[in-house]
Formats: structure tokens, C-alpha cells, sequence
């Protein structure tokens, strides 16, 4: 199937752009399309520093113990949802991380966990070249994108001057919940199917599935009587800093001043900082200086949570590592060795798809889908001003956020149809990206049912979004 969709954009943009003239030139698709392959592989080559450092954090929290713990405690959903990868494989682990990650926000730390996710399920795989069973569930459930913090669209609205921008984190819980149920049940009905089944034919070289190594065990070492005085250091101190980073900020002046460190910090820049003649000033009477209104509540508590995520992670996996004596500079190296290879045979394929993308895009078959399918949009109460964001949506994450922002920054749109294309943009996520960047670290050709499961959980998350937003607003 992906082979189909990715022709149709290519052919249908290039007849279009032919049609309405966008075929050369500045501003044409051939340019576009060479310039969407620089973006791919400046895209790629950004991942390696952050999947490296992951993939070194990922070994951590393995040799820690607490991989498998996560994995004990949610054993009877991933049996269910992944009968075939054996328990306590190193593949459960991986999407632990992934789903914690997708469910805090943190886009930069799901995609290399759920590379590595998907190179081991790949050992699982029988046939290398077609998408398991598990594969496929895993990427529908990432396109489900189950989101507990959408802070991307919060700032996006805050941007544009919204108000309550908060207002809508309930309803993408909501709405991104759907699209995760819609995601789990159009794979486990999808994959029976006679289409999606994998035919002999295709096979090219019949392969015994991997059992799989198991997750890199735990330190078989046990936490001594002072490693845990230190982890209980390690963690009050933590909280400590949490309280500070989540609090007043007037919290951390006065502690600054109470125990002298502000001091030491104005005269080391006072040191540091050039002599500087202070310029005549031309105003007599300076305006006075209006203070900012201070943060709300609900902004700095997430944003402090969002922003404390990352370093808790990583003090807990160093610090139990640590306690349980491992050498953790050295796991963390072996992990990170995953990281650049696995960014470079990514770069093939996203070179495929953001080219694709571009031409589509920039041919004008966007403004045309818009047309042709408003008056049916209307007549079942989809806003038409939501159009172009629902059909770029599953395709490009920067175009879409691009339409987020001109719808926001539009006057003449409610904010009933705004505070909408906030929640369907949270509670849905780019597939072909998914789909590209997943399966193309690990060599697999034929998709299955893993695109129609995704594509049923975006049409779902998109349905319950606009429902949602004209309930609740």
C-alpha cells in the first residue's frame, strides 16, 4: 500500500503542478523536492547526537533494573498486546521508554527509543522483509500518539495570544485515547485479513525467527548499605530541585540569598563582565516599567514536570547503575554505539518520503482536496477551516504545525474551530514519518496493515477531536 500512496503523491503533485504551472522555478516542486531531500538528510544527521545519547541511556536504565521492573508491572497489557515477543525480551523494554516518552511529550527521546524498539522486534521477525504482527501494532500505537501533556500546541497558542490555552489537555487525553483504541483494534482485526497476509511469493529468503536476546539483565549486584544512604541523598536532592524548578521562582531567590550563593554569583560576573561607561541618558523622566504578569500555576507546574522529566530519568538510571556496580560510563558507550548507524540507513527513506511530500505539497493538491471536499465536510459538520491540517497532518509534523499556527493567527476564525485544531493536532501524529523512519531502520519493504491501522487511528483521533472540541467548547 505505501508503495501506491507514495506514487500518487509524486504523480498527482506533478500533474497538478504542470497544470497550474509550479513545475519550475524558485517557488516549484522540482526545487521543493530537491530541497525536501537536504531537509531529510540534515534531519537524519541531527537525530544521531540525540539517538546516541538515548540509546546509552536506554543501557542504563536496563542495567538498572528498572526496564524490567516496567515491564513486570505492565506485563499483562503488552502480553495482550504483543502475544509474540517472548517475556522479558529486550523489545518490551524499548517500548516502555517509547510510550513514556510519546505520553510526556518528549518527541526528541521517542524516536530513538522506538528505533531500538523495532530493531528488536525485528529479531522476532521470521520474514525480515514484511512487517510482524508486533511491528505493525507498535507503529499503529505510536500513530495513535497518546498524549497526557500536549505542552507543542499549549506554546503554540499561548503564541497566539489564546487564552485558557490549558483547557485543552483534557479533551486531547480524551481524543488521542480514541485514536490509541481505534489504533489497537484496527491491527489486531487488519492482520487476518487475507491482503495484509504474507504470501509465499514474496518471501525471498525464509529466515527462523530469532528467539531474540533477552533485555540485558539487571547488575546481579545488590544495593549495599551505603549505596542506599546515596540513593536517598540522590533523591531528596532531586526533590529539592523539582520544588525549585516547579514553585515561585521567588523560592529560589530566597534560598540563593539565605545561603549566599547569589553573592558569589554577582561578583563572579561582576569579575568576568567588562568595564562599561554607561551612556548619557537623553531622558530626563524614563517611563516606568510595567511588570509582567506573573506565570499562572497550571504553566509553571507543567512546564516544570515537562522540563524535570529527562533528569530524573537520567539520575535514576545512573544512580541505581551506580548502587548495583555497574561501570557506567562504559555501558552508556556501548548503548550509544547503536546511534549513528541506525541514523544512516534511516536516511534512504526519508529522503523518499520528505521529497514526495514536498511535491505534494507544493503543487496545489491540497488547495484542490480542500475544494472538492468541503461541501461534503459541511454537510457532516467538519469545519472546512480544519481541512488542509487534517490532510497534512498524517504526512509532514512542520507543515502541519505550520497550518496550526495560520489557523490561530487567523481573526476571522472562532475559537471554537481554534481550541479544535489544537486538540485534533495533539491527538493525532505524522504516520508516513512513522512509517519511513521506523520501518526503514530496519530494512522492511512490504508494510502489511501497519499504514491502514495507522491511517484508521488518525481518521479516529481527527472525528473525536472535532466531536470533542464542539462539546466542550
Amino acid at each position: 500500500m505505501l508503495n501506491y500512496i507514495w506514487a500518487f503523491l509524486i504523480i498527482s503533485g506533478l500533474l497538478v503542478a504542470g497544470l497550474l504551472g509550479r513545475i519550475t522555478g524558485d517557488s516549484g516542486v522540482i526545487k521543493l523536492a530537491l530541497d525536501g531531500s537536504d531537509k531529510a538528510i540534515t534531519l537524519a544527521l541531527g537525530l544521531v547526537g540525540i539517538m546516541t545519547f538515548w540509546m546509552g541511556t536506554l543501557r542504563l536504565l536496563e542495567k538498572a533494573g528498572i526496564l524490567d521492573l516496567l515491564a513486570r508491572l505492565l506485563a499483562p497489557v503488552l502480553s495482550r498486546l504483543f502475544p509474540d515477543v517472548p517475556k522479558g525480551h529486550a523489545a518490551l523494554h524499548a517500548i516502555i521508554m517509547n510510550w513514556t516518552a510519546n505520553m510526556l511529550g518528549l518527541g526528541n527521546m521517542a524516536t530513538p527509543m522506538g528505533l531500538k524498539a523495532m530493531s528488536q522486534l525485528q529479531e522476532l521477525n521470521p520474514h525480515k522483509q514484511h512487517a510482524s504482527n508486533s511491528m505493525a501494532t507498535f507503529l499503529a500505537l505510536n500513530t495513535g500518539a497518546f498524549t497526557l501533556i500536549p505542552m507543542t500546541v499549549i506554546n503554540y497558542m499561548n503564541a497566539a495570544g489564546m487564552k485558557d490555552s490549558q483547557q485543552i489537555i483534557l479533551p486531547t487525553i480524551l481524543a488521542s485515547l480514541c485514536a490509541t483504541i481505534a489504533a489497537v483494534c484496527a491491527a489486531k482485526l487488519l492482520q487476518g485479513l487475507p491482503m495484509f497476509a504474507i504470501r509465499p511469493e514474496d518471501i525471498v529468503a525464509a529466515e527462523t525467527a530469532a528467539q531474540g536476546e533477552t533485555a540485558a539483565s539487571a547488575s546481579s549486584g545488590r544495593v549495599g548499605g551505603m549505596g542506599k544512604v546515596a540513593l536517598w541523598a540522590l533523591a531528596i536532592a532531586f526533590i529539592g530541585i523539582a520544588i525549585l524548578e516547579i514553585g515561585p521562582k521567588e523560592w529560589r531567590g530566597e534560598l540563593l540569598q539565605t545561603t549566599g550563593i547569589q553573592a558569589l554569583v554577582d561578583n563572579a560576573a561582576k569579575s568576568k563582565a567588562p568595564a562599561a561607561t554607561p551612556a548619557p541618558s537623553t531622558i530626563s523622566n524614563p517611563p516606568p516599567t510595567i511588570p509582567l504578569p506573573p506565570e499562572p500555576v497550571w504553566r509553571r507546574t507543567m512546564n516544570g514536570v515537562s522540563g524535570m522529566a529527562i533528569p530524573a530519568i537520567l539520575l535514576l538510571a545512573i544512580g541505581l547503575s551506580l548502587a548495583k556496580g555497574a561501570k557506567v560510563y562504559e555501558e552508556f558507550i556501548e548503548g550509544a554505539k547503536e546511534g549513528f548507524a541506525t541514523a544512516i540507513r534511516i536516511m534512504p527513506f526519508l529522503v523518499a518520503m520528505f521529497a514526495a511530500l514536498a511535491i505534494f505539497r507544493g503543487s496545489g493538491m491540497l488547495m484542490l482536496l480542500q475544494a472538492w471536499l468541503s461541501p461534503a465536510l459541511a454537510y457532516i459538520g467538519f469545519p472546512a477551516d480544519l481541512l488542509p491540517l487534517a490532510l497534512m497532518r498524517p504526512l509532514s509534523g512542520s507543515g502541519a504545525s505550520a497550518i496550526l499556527n495560520e489557523i490561530l493567527a487567523q481573526p476571522d476564525i472562532s475559537s471554537v474551530v481554534k481550541y479544535t485544531a489544537g486538540i485534533l493536532y495533539g491527538s493525532t501524529e505524522t504516520t508516513f514519518y512513522v512509517i519511513a523512519v521506523y520501518f526503514g531502520s530496519v530494512g522492511i519493504r512490504r508494510v502489511r496493515h501497519a499504514l491502514a491501522a495507522g491511517l484508521c487511528a488518525d481518521f479516529i483521533g481527527m472525528v473525536a477531536a472535532v466531536v470533542i472540541g464542539r462539546l466542550m467548547f
